[in-house]
Parts: structure tokens; sequence; C-alpha cells
């Protein structure tokens, strides 16, 4: 079994993620990057005058603080003004409790920022077509820990309706969703059939429910061909 592992890069989702708090974050504003994996991302933001704290269940380094995001999170209520969980919910047993404890850390007007494999993309969709399995949670890239402090792997897709009424249930409302990286570009052609047929279908849907904010966001070019799904919401001041 694998221990809590972390990437050593600078994906795509996280350079969107920072250029997000630099368009809409303020020098001073107190940050909560969880899991915080190896601390680059956070360190990152530090540069930028982001007040950071660091948390996550490994103990790369001294400062993190110990966060098992399958438990209640050890922060006060409205204890920050941003909230990232990057490339974490799809790892955790009761995503709506990670959902919960998010909402309840956030200040009055901050943000929540989450990235996670995107399941709506159009690979995802041609593969679970074609085999009943979603990109990136086949049964390799899960584990059962039998009681030991290990990794999960990818156990729960997150459908970004679901998103939405898990944040809509704790009284946040999105702002905005996009992607990174588009995934395997030279099906742009096959994709492009499938990007008329998803418009139809979502204006549809749209024209019977035309307060439904997430299909107006679900029809995203960036949603719809990133690897990662990357959303926002914000609390009501």
């Amino acid at each position: 079994m694998k221990e809590f592992s972390h990437v050593t890069n600078f994906p795509g989702y996280m350079h969107r993620v920072r250029d997000t708090l630099q368009n809409k974050g303020k020098v001073g504003q107190r940050v909560l990057d969880m899991p915080a994996g190896s601390g680059k991302f956070g360190d990152s933001l530090k540069a930028l005058g982001f007040d950071m704290t660091y948390g996550d269940i490994n103990q790369e380094r001294p400062e993190f603080v110990y966060t098992d995001m399958e438990k209640p999170l050890p922060f006060a209520d409205n204890s920050f003004d941003w909230v990232i969980c990057m490339e974490g919910i799809e790892h955790v047993l009761h995503p709506a409790k990670l959902v919960e404890e998010l909402c309840r850390v956030i200040a009055p007007g901050g943000r929540v920022i989450i990235t996670t494999p995107n399941v709506h993309n159009f690979y995802c969709r041609l593969m679970f077509l074609f085999t009943g399995v979603l990109f990136l949670f086949e049964p390799e890239n899960t584990q059962h820990p039998k009681g030991k402090m290990v990794d999960r792997g990818h156990i729960s897709p997150m459908h970004y309706p679901t998103l939405c009424y898990f944040f809509e249930e704790f009284g946040l409302t999105p702002e905005m969703v996009t992607g990174d990286k588009y995934k395997r570009k030279v099906l742009f052609p096959l994709y492009a059939i499938l990007a008329l047929i998803n418009r139809f279908k979502l204006w549809r849907y749209q024209a019977r429910e035309p307060n439904v904010l997430a299909y107006q966001h679900m029809s995203d070019n960036d949603f719809l061909m990133s690897r990662s799904l990357i959303g926002v919401w914000q609390k009501p001041i």
C-alpha cells in the first residue's frame, strides 16, 4: 500500500488557481491550502503576500498543521478568506462532510476553490461509454486502507451539479467554473460533434429551468475539455 502522495511539479490547475487569487485576492488575506502536499503551491502564494496556513495529513514540513480531511478540521469558524482544496475531495469517503467543514471555516465574503478530476470532459464520457469506468477512477487508482493510514486514491468522482448542491446546502453560491489543460486534443473532431449535442441538451434544460446557473457553467469549453474541474464558491457577507 502506498502512503499519502502529492505532485512534485506545478501543474495547470495550480497555475489557474494562483491566477484566480492574484486577480480576486488581496495581500494579507488568510489562505488555507489543504491538502498542502509538498507546500510548493502555498509557497507561491506566500511570495505574493498572502497569509498562508498549510494543512495536510503528511509531515512534510514542520509548519504543516495536521489536517485529516475525513474528520472535523482543526480550525475555528470563519478563519480564512480563501480555502483551497486541490485534488483532495475525490480522495475522501464522505465528500459532503468535507464541504461542510470548508464552508464552516471560510469567513463571510470568502471563497472556496475546489479542483478535482473532471468527470464531465468529453474524453471521460467516451471512456465511460466504452468501458463503464470513469477516467482516473479506474479500480487500480483506488485502494482500501484496511485500518492503515494510507491514501484511498480516487474513490469519489465529483459531478459539478453535485458539488453545487453540497455548497448550497451550507450557504455558498457558485461564482465560477473552469478547467486546466485540455485532455486528448487528438480527438477534437469527435469532441466537436459531442459539443453540439451537449449544447443542444443544455439549451433545452436551461429553457425549462432558466435559473439553474449550473447549466450556463457547464457549457464552457474549458469545462468540457479539461483534465481538472476548477470551481469557486463564495460565502455571503
